[in-house]
């Protein structure tokens, strides 16, 4: 089964509890950041 949204990749993406961002905002990058930390300190 797969996911479509049929609105293509405009480089935007969602935030939780906020509006569409671009995926350079500083807090998607700060998201990855985070999650890349959770995973080394297996959290």
């Amino acid at each position: 089964m797969s996911i479509v949204t049929r609105r293509g990749d405009d480089g935007n993406t969602d935030l939780w509890f906020a509006d569409r961002v671009p995926k350079y905002h500083p807090q998607v990058q700060a998201y990855g950041a985070l999650d890349e930390a959770k995973a080394a300190l297996g959290l």
